[in-house]
């Protein structure tokens, strides 16, 4: 495990030097003109920010803000060389009076636990481990809800935070196997919605797990966690083992998984976790430029999921009018949306 090293800065950010496996932290203005600290009732939120993707992480946060009246405390997280923009992207637009930090992760932690993979190298994003580390941020709550950036919120997000977790479990999580709509739609594009597509259980180690291998997986990219309970059972040393034991004996591959860092969570969290209402998790928008959902479902949805490789910013994509109507245009201009040229 990591030391965790904290400074607050309300203006700008320090000039430290880089340390392996430390968090930064930066407060925000509006966080110290409303008064609020993280004790406050409030709904605590954690969003990666990557520069070439910033645009995402604001769109989340807009349809989130403009769905709910609840309070809501958002946890940016970013690299030190992106935290200026992120606050600019804030400050000079409509989501100036949000409530947020801004917390910077150095990916030195993932050192000797995660693998080059060229099949698709954006799923090696340091900031998709982030997930992993939750109670190692700069917080102070009982309870969180982790959204990748690629997700729109149509419903309340007070809706989602209440869920109520069962005993023992730490985090809840939508199942792969939950609506029939969401299930034709992965088999469709030839996705897994269990346990075999995500383990290589051809190796001793994943068949000495004792999982099913027809057993249905769930997506990490929306979720609810307890703090208390993940602290209590250890959670991020398992997922450390997991990374490790996969840097060592290659127990599962990008190409196979979409992704390493769903299969630890997988693994760790499999039969220990709550089932989030399906409304709450509608996913797959991203994995085909032609493969749709009925914009009546759609409408129903709480929560829109472009995981895959077809994000809604870019081009080809399905559904982007859903999106679009949330994204905030980037105020330093670095980050723009590509469309395809009108025909005249």
């Amino acid at each position: 495990m990591f030391c965790l090293i904290l400074h607050n800065s309300l203006l700008r950010a320090p000039t430290w030097p880089r340390l392996p496996g430390h968090w930064r932290s930066h407060g925000s203005v509006a966080q110290a003109k409303a008064g609020v600290s993280e004790l406050d009732d409030v709904i605590p939120v954690i969003i990666c920010a990557s520069e070439e993707r910033m645009g995402g992480t604001m769109a989340t946060i807009n349809s989130i803000l403009s769905n709910t009246d609840a309070s809501v405390f958002f946890y940016i997280v970013t690299f030190r060389d992106a935290v200026k923009l992120t606050r600019e992207y804030i400050q000079r637009t409509r989501l100036k009076s949000m409530k947020y930090k801004i917390l910077e992760f150095n990916p030195m932690v993932l050192r000797g636990k995660v693998k080059p993979d060229s099949s698709r190298p954006e799923l090696l994003h340091p900031l998709n481990f982030v997930r992993f580390y939750l109670p190692l941020l700069d917080i102070n709550h009982k309870r969180v809800i982790y959204l990748d950036d690629d997700i729109i919120v149509q419903g309340d997000i007070s809706e989602l935070f209440s869920i109520k977790l069962k005993p023992g479990h730490a985090a809840a999580f939508a199942t792969d196997c939950d609506l029939p709509s969401t299930y034709e739609m992965v088999r469709s594009i030839g996705m897994q919605t269990t346990y075999m597509g995500f383990l290589d259980y051809r190796k001793q180690e994943v068949r000495d797990l004792g999982i099913n291998p027809r057993d249905c997986s769930f997506n990490p990219g929306v979720f609810v966690a307890d703090i208390s309970e993940w602290k209590k059972q250890k959670i991020t040393k398992q997922l450390e083992k997991w990374m490790e034991e996969n840097f060592k004996q290659n127990i599962y591959s990008s190409a196979m998984a979409g992704g390493v860092a769903t299969p630890p969570m997988l693994i760790v969290f499999h039969d220990k976790y709550t089932t989030l209402d399906p409304l709450w998790h509608v996913r797959h928008l991203g994995w085909s430029p032609d493969a749709r959902y009925s914009e009546s479902f759609l409408q129903e949805a709480h929560l829109l999921h472009w995981n895959g490789p077809f994000k809604p910013w870019s081009y080809p994509a399905v559904h982007m009018d859903l999106w679009e109507r949330w994204f905030i245009p980037d105020p330093s201009g670095r980050f723009s949306l590509v469309r395809p040229k009108s025909e005249n």
